[in-house]
């Protein structure tokens, strides 16, 4: 089907963006939130997108999107969701952080904890909390993915396997309604099996934007974490799965 050249621009900066609002197209273009609403709807119509709430998605199927983009969504729930987790956790306790932009957000807010032994397949993870010495960083071996800077492959997973700590922080590329976690790289996903295996706690972060998402790779079930955190939750399938299986669910946007 024909597209318009604000239709093309509209798709080439969600695909840079991960998001695209209708506040700041209908600004850039110079016309009403009513004609963007009519383009993303017109665009989501014809699955170059996905509407969310204000805006749209560039949609996710067998390949997730660049991870600066991934970085700038939902940015400031991430961090909420962040600061919600690291209160979760005490000093001196020891944790597995895996790979993600959600994950990234609750190490950022763990800086001023003290004692703690973070084991992580995440480079960035591990780049930022090195410098602190109040914080002992432990980074697994293997295959290092250069597009987000994770540790993957079997080597992690045997690394991981050599310890059981009090909590993990893991993410997930989206979250379906059934309550399955899903990923994008079967490596990855190993990974994030093991660190759940392994961990006493394990508390998964995600903001809403995982629920509008697909990913076809199973990392495991809503079910075998203890605690979820997200900014919002307003599904009734996802809230009964949480009441059924015993899961903490905590929104930081409340």
């Amino acid at each position: 089907m024909y597209l318009t050249p604000r239709h093309t621009a509209i798709i080439d900066r969600a695909k840079q963006d991960g998001r695209v609002t209708v506040e700041e197209l209908a600004a850039e273009f110079g016309v009403t939130p009513q004609t963007i609403r009519k383009d993303l709807n017109d665009l989501c119509d014809q699955r170059h997108l996905t509407r969310i709430h204000g805006g749209a998605l560039y949609p996710s199927g067998i390949e997730n999107m660049q991870y600066e983009a991934r970085r700038k969504i939902a940015a400031d729930e991430k961090a909420a969701i962040g600061r919600a987790a690291a209160r979760l956790i005490p000093d001196s306790a020891s944790l597995f952080i895996n790979i993600g932009t959600t994950t990234e957000a609750v190490s950022r807010a763990l800086l001023d904890h003290n004692g703690l032994m973070v084991i992580t397949n995440n480079i960035n993870v591990a780049n930022r909390m090195r410098v602190y010495p109040s914080i002992e960083v432990v980074i697994a071996g293997g295959v290092v993915r250069g597009s987000d800077g994770g540790i993957v492959g079997e080597a992690a997973v045997d690394f991981i396997r050599q310890f059981k700590v009090d909590y993990a922080v893991i993410g997930a590329s989206a979250i379906d309604q059934d309550g399955a976690l899903l990923d994008f790289d079967f490596r990855e996903v190993k990974v994030a099996q093991a660190i759940i295996a392994n961990a006493r706690h394990v508390i998964l972060v995600a903001d809403s934007t995982k629920f509008e998402r697909t990913a076809p790779v199973r990392i495991g079930h809503l079910s075998q974490v203890d605690t979820f955190i997200t900014d919002q939750c307003g599904f009734k399938a996802i809230r009964a799965i949480c009441a059924e299986a015993e899961v903490r669910l905590i929104e930081s946007g409340q």
